[in-house]
């Protein structure tokens, strides 16, 4: 595999990871921001959102690396 396909492959990794962060992130998000009827929690979006996408970007970007390993 050539250098630029390599370097397309970690890209279109870290794209599904940050899409699958946000999938994972966006289930019953409604009961989390609006918890025990009260005003809702900011945090879910300015805390746990940013969180999830940089977790599944990162996630993704060491299962490539580990796969790349072990195809050598």
């Amino acid at each position: 595999m050539g250098q630029r396909a390599q370097a397309a492959a970690g890209c279109l990794t870290a794209a599904t990871g940050a899409g699958l962060g946000l999938a994972v992130w966006a289930v019953d998000v409604r009961s989390r921001l609006w918890r025990f009827e009260q005003s809702p929690d900011w945090s879910v979006l300015y805390a746990e959102l940013p969180l999830a996408i940089l977790g599944g970007t990162a996630a993704a970007l060491v299962v490539w690396a580990l796969a790349r390993r072990i195809g050598r």
